[in-house]
């Protein structure tokens, strides 16, 4: 478990950190992307990603107003892991969309560090964040068969929509902001 929030936060490996996402990681957040939407295995590729706009939205532009994410390092300062959270308007809704005003989180962490801690300290590093910003809730979409669904009912987030072999999963927080 992490030790307090996304800012120089220590991870149980030694070295591991939590840190805020900046402008800077936007390559490594659509590498991210491009591991949550291939997590069963290769299915998409980041040309073919970046060519469609409902997938490509997630990324495009990085950071807007309003965004916010949290990147996972090594021992080394390489990132291994990224959560980032991004409000979609109606016209244009992510995958895991509830309303205008619910920020959408995207998790990826790299295939060889995964079953390690990693997207549980990340998604406990982002709602905390979250919930410090006053965002009062947080929406995901996490298709069938993906074992994240476990992590996230663990963390509280409910199902409240279906999507084709997908479910929309909400958490609502206790704003302290």
């Amino acid at each position: 478990m992490h030790t307090s929030t996304a800012t120089g936060t220590e991870l149980p490996d030694a070295g591991r950190r939590l840190r805020p996402a900046t402008a800077e990681d936007a390559d490594f957040l659509t590498a991210m992307l491009l591991e949550a939407f291939n997590w069963d295995g290769p299915r998409t590729t980041l040309e073919e990603l970046l060519r469609t706009p409902s997938i490509a939205h997630y990324i495009t532009g990085w950071p807007l107003p309003g965004d916010f994410g949290v990147v996972a390092e090594d021992g080394t300062g390489r990132p291994v892991g990224a959560v980032w959270a991004r409000r979609f308007p109606a016209t244009d809704p992510g995958y895991g969309h509830v309303d205008p005003t619910v920020p959408e989180l995207t998790l990826g962490v790299l295939p060889d560090h995964r079953g390690r801690g990693i997207g549980s300290a990340l998604l406990d590093a982002v709602v905390d964040l979250a919930e410090r910003s006053g965002v009062d809730r947080l929406s995901l979409s996490v298709e069938d068969g993906n074992h994240a669904a476990g992590l996230y009912a663990s963390r509280g987030f409910v199902t409240v929509g279906r999507e084709g072999e997908s479910d929309t999963m909400l958490l609502r927080l206790t704003a302290a902001g």
